[in-house]
């Protein structure tokens, strides 16, 4: 007789059967082209209760649970002063899906909504600089976070039509503010619609953005009706119709920019114009012939 598997075996095993190749390859694959995870690393990993934290939080566990080298993994969620619905929601999800959470309180959401300008942009640094902080208290060097492939290219595009900045979203980086600490996002190749797809045939249920003041925040990126990155997910999702490999050429045109067609860019915080080596460019391009 065949050994019934428990809710939060069916739910790996989606993820290592039914959604390889949307789930696991891409985040494999990330792991590895990136080199985001290294012997003895300790990993806060940062769970909001969204479905992708979620959904990152159980593939980083299965990792390493099947690894070469050991790694250790803090599921850390911050709450920031979530409502007792939310609060409970992450919780029972944690313990679906046998994640066992860290939680850490914090008065984030009091503070953000108690100022009008820019509470989103300091509601984001707050959250940042309170999860850096205790992850380095836990004696991690780096923190996990859920950002996808979709993430990657709409911030570049929100960069461009509203940021007047051709930026991209890096899939590891070293904190300026906490020494030793570094961002890794090791669900940078995994798209939106497979990470829906993977919750809807699991039948899970998640908390969308739990921010109180989303409903009147025209800029937060949290998917707030009215937002930014709301208003480039549709275009994005019109282009597609026409074009289906859109996404795929925004991801890969960050890959391969050309600094020598640009006539200006940023590097170590200083801006350079093309006229700098204008005539130099020509004279050795000259010499080469």
């Amino acid at each position: 007789m065949k050994r019934q598997l428990e809710n939060w075996q069916l739910i790996e095993r989606s993820i290592i059967k039914k959604y390889r190749k949307e789930l696991w390859n891409p985040f494999m694959y990330a792991v590895k082209h990136y080199d985001l995870i290294q012997p003895n690393d300790k990993i806060a990993v940062c769970i909001s209760g969204g479905k992708d934290s979620m959904l990152m939080a159980k593939l980083m566990q299965i990792l390493q649970r099947h690894s070469d080298f050991p790694f250790e993994l803090v599921f850390l969620v911050m709450d920031p002063g979530y409502n007792e619905i939310n609060r409970r929601k992450i919780e029972s999800n944690a313990a679906l899906l046998q994640i066992p959470i860290t939680v850490f309180e914090t008065n984030i959401f009091a503070i953000a909504n108690s100022i009008e300008d820019s509470p989103c942009y300091l509601c984001a640094r707050m959250r940042r600089g309170n999860l850096y902080n205790k992850a380095k208290e836990l004696g991690c060097n780096k923190i996990a976070l859920g950002h996808h492939f979709n993430d990657v290219i709409e911030t570049t595009v929100m960069g461009m039509f509203y940021g007047s900045q051709l930026q991209g979203m890096m899939p590891k980086l070293h904190s300026l503010n906490f020494e030793g600490m570094e961002l890794i996002r090791p669900m940078y190749c995994i798209r939106e619609d497979s990470i829906i797809a993977w919750k809807q045939y699991n039948d899970l249920e998640f908390i969308q953005c739990a921010c109180r003041f989303t409903e009147n925040c025209t800029t937060c990126d949290n998917g707030g009706g009215g937002s930014k990155r709301q208003e480039v997910k549709l275009l994005l999702r019109r282009l597609k119709r026409d074009n289906p490999n859109i996404e795929k050429s925004i991801f890969n045109s960050i890959h391969a920019v050309s600094l020598d067609t640009m006539p200006g860019y940023k590097t170590n915080g200083e801006t350079h114009f093309f006229l700098e080596n204008y005539e130099e460019r020509r004279k050795k391009k000259k010499s080469e012939d």
